[in-house]
């Protein structure tokens, strides 16, 4: 391809709105352009790269003995209805009304048109196990769209189903995809972690994440070094600190602490720990509208999704009480407690165990002091902290460390969540039908993308690994106007077409210095730079990677191009 018939839409700064390294690249290097809020289109060179992305994917995939579809994006309100999703999913489903006032949406995920698929088309157990694929445009109406193609309202995705006889056959599908995951992050050269993870809005019994490391992640990734115990936040736990759980109990006492809130006023003022004094938050559980006291000791903090999986709701239907709700269930804001409420109550395992807490007394300006477990209120116990650095491993006892990570895949034992509301069944043999066990694989392709950069990037723009730049090497003539020097990068160029190399000749009528700008931004792995040694069969080869410059002959550099081994 010659750069003259080229779209280059290289920019010399990004939007202010682009923060993260991934996103202001994408721009600057004319591969993405924004149409709204969390909505891009993909100009040649990133589009380019997209599909080598997905292609990689699609390979494993296919190597794996998962087959190929393509659904529509377009779901009935219907099947969501079967598998009680519809009102369960919360804002983010994009939902609209056709002419006839029929009700669909634009799917964020596919797990229903995939059951609903395979319960018609798969009538014996024969056909089993089966996984099927596609990689198609997800819709999501995030709150928020953030850091470019990271977090968007449309997005490109990887989606797998598999389908089981049972829980030992789910089990082996889902390491096959496990597998699977592990050679295509690897084949993207990605710094990556495999972690536990919290199955969210999706479901199922277990799931694991793979998160590429970057400290742009949205998500805190907790890990032992000793054991490899590793999970996302929303999933990790540790061992019990056994703080204050060997005291004798003491009669609790009403104290004053006029205007003394937070946690840090109480602790001051009382010339107590902050670990003293134990937060009580209520929350309102707005599936069944009714508010759930929870309590953490006073240095932590509350796990929102441990106390969404707790309750069994979704993660939107929860929610701090306001001021008022608060008042109506006989406390007051600030100095909450749980004795004397007649609320439901989560109490952290530490909690559970500390003697001697500090408490709300449910009154203005005053807490309750050497309350106790047990005698004093009662609860649910269970890990409802959210889990830091420091804390103890909950498999070896060694400390755990904390980095953040981007969420590249994800992998969920769904077991028959979807299949048994969906009449998803197959004849045993007993003639008996019985739902199918299921397991659902995602890979965000344009999250991969962003987070390739984020990993492959300098101070002079991307530099892609071989396998997915949009091409493997440019050629530059200093003066594309010099006879002998535009005959030589024509020469190099038709060289390396002749042997399929993935190849650009800079025949712009520009300065030289513009040119390798912007093929660094772009990332272009290796650049022939054809100048005053021309007529010497000399050319300059430089490694975008490493920016190592060494003058070769043309012989040498198009022998190397051709040469290359692309993963």
């Amino acid at each position: 391809m010659k750069a003259s018939k080229m779209l280059i839409a290289t920019l010399k700064e990004a939007p202010n709105e682009a923060i993260i390294s991934s996103h202001i690249l994408l721009l600057r290097a004319g591969m993405i352009r924004k149409l709204v809020a969390g909505v891009y289109n993909y100009l040649p060179l990133g589009l380019r790269t997209l599909h080598k992305i997905e292609n990689i994917i699609r390979e494993e995939m296919d190597n794996a003995g998962a087959l190929e579809i393509l659904s529509s994006a377009v779901q009935p309100k219907e099947l969501w209805e079967e598998s009680g999703r519809w009102q369960k999913y919360g804002p983010e489903l994009m939902r609209f009304k056709d002419r006839h006032e029929r009700e669909f949406c634009l799917g964020p995920t596919h797990e229903e048109i995939f059951t609903d698929l395979v319960r018609n088309e798969v009538k014996s157990k024969k056909n089993l196990p089966i996984n099927i694929y596609q990689i198609q445009t997800k819709y999501r109406d995030e709150l928020r769209p953030r850091f470019g193609l990271m977090r968007g309202r449309e997005f490109i995705m990887k989606d797998a189903y598999s389908f089981d006889l049972d829980e030992k056959g789910l089990d082996a599908s889902y390491q096959n995809m496990y597998d699977a995951y592990k050679r295509i992050f690897d084949r993207f050269h990605l710094n990556y972690k495999i972690v536990l993870a919290d199955t969210g809005a999706i479901g199922g019994s277990g799931s694991h994440q793979f998160m590429a490391i970057s400290d742009v992640g949205e998500s805190d990734i907790i890990y032992c070094d000793k054991c490899g115990y590793a999970a996302d936040q929303e999933k990790a736990e540790s061992k019990d600190n056994k703080y204050k759980t060997d005291e004798e109990m003491k009669d609790y006492s009403l104290v004053s602490t006029p205007r003394q809130k937070t946690i840090e006023e109480v602790s001051s003022f009382l010339n107590v720990d902050t670990k003293d004094v134990v937060k009580s938050m209520v929350y309102i559980d707005m599936f069944n509208n009714v508010p759930v006291l929870v309590m953490v000791r006073g240095d932590r903090n509350v796990n929102e999704i441990k106390v969404v999986n707790a309750l069994g709701i979704a993660e939107h239907e929860l929610r701090l009480a306001t001021y008022d709700e608060i008042i109506g269930i006989g406390s007051v804001e600030g100095f909450v407690g749980p004795v004397g409420l007649n609320v439901k109550v989560l109490v952290d395992s530490e909690v559970a165990m500390m003697k001697n807490i500090v408490v709300g007394a449910n009154q203005k300006d005053a807490h309750l002091i050497n309350v106790n477990f047990g005698r004093d209120f009662t609860g649910e116990v269970l890990q409802i902290r959210a889990t830091v650095e420091g804390d103890i491993c909950p498999i070896c006892g060694a400390p755990l460390a904390m980095e953040r990570g981007i969420e590249v895949g994800q992998i969920f034992k769904l077991g028959t969540k979807y299949s048994s509301p969906m009449n998803c069944t197959y004849t045993n043999d007993a003639g008996v039908a019985t739902p199918m066990v299921m397991g659902c694989y995602g890979i965000g392709v344009t999250r991969t993308m962003s987070s390739i950069i984020e990993q492959y990037h300098d101070e002079y723009g991307i530099k892609w690994p071989l396998n997915v730049a949009p091409y493997h090497a440019v050629v530059v003539p200093i003066n594309y106007n010099d006879e002998t020097m535009k005959d030589a990068a024509d020469k190099i160029y038709d060289e390396l077409r002749k042997s399929h190399a993935e190849v650009i000749l800079d025949d712009r009528d520009a300065k030289p210095g513009f040119k390798f700008k912007d093929w660094e931004l772009i990332g272009i792995p290796y650049m022939i730079i054809v100048g005053k040694r021309a007529s010497e069969g000399i050319c300059e080869f430089k490694n975008r990677a490493t920016l190592e410059k060494e003058e070769i002959t043309f012989e040498e550099a198009i022998n190397r191009i051709k040469n290359l081994e692309i993963e």
